[in-house]
């Protein structure tokens, strides 16, 4: 199973590393959020942008699969530990991501917003909350009142601070369609 993954990870990264580089490489600092709108701008009927077009949903689809595994199996260990396996918790799970992706897909217009959402959410628990959270935790030999502590929880505050400030930002932006 891991030689799938990794196998099905290296295509997924080999494909979208052409799409970006020739996508660059056409139109250089001209290139729109959407690369497919820029290349249709100028190449309406293009059977070539036709094929481009199929191989994007080719990835999109194959790529679907290999991100839902790790989902599935980590909100399933999240939800139900200590359970055995059960092909209905494991479909509804699996229906429950692909609608609640759909609902993304239908709902947000750019990707940008995606990657602003996450990054905005990703980058202070990385940078910020786990690695404190993990000195809190894992350092018994200092007190709670020592300065490492204290400042290892400071930082944690800061990255919740960071995060939902962040997050906020960014949802205002989506209401506001300052985009």
């Amino acid at each position: 199973m891991q030689n799938v993954a990794n196998v099905s990870f290296l295509a997924v990264f080999i494909m979208y590393l052409l799409t970006a580089l020739f996508g660059y490489l056409t139109f250089y600092i001209h290139v729109e959020p959407e690369l497919l709108h820029t290349y249709s701008k100028f190449y309406k009927y293009d059977v070539l942008l036709l094929v481009v077009r199929l191989a994007v949903l080719a990835a999109v689809t194959l790529t679907v699969p290999v991100v839902l595994f790790p989902i599935r199996t980590s909100v399933n260990h999240l939800l139900c530990p200590t359970k055995d396996f059960s092909w209905i918790r494991h479909i509804i799970i699996a229906v429950v991501l692909l609608a609640g992706t759909n609902i993304l897909v239908i709902f947000v217009t750019t990707i940008r917003d995606i990657f602003g959402f996450i990054g905005s959410s990703a980058a202070p628990v990385l940078i910020f909350i786990l690695p404190s959270a993990f000195y809190i935790k894992l350092v018994k030999k200092e007190s709670i009142r020592s300065m490492q502590k204290i400042g290892a929880t400071m930082c944690l505050i800061l990255g919740f601070v960071v995060m939902l400030s962040s997050m906020s930002l960014i949802i205002h932006d989506w209401s506001t369609a300052g985009h």
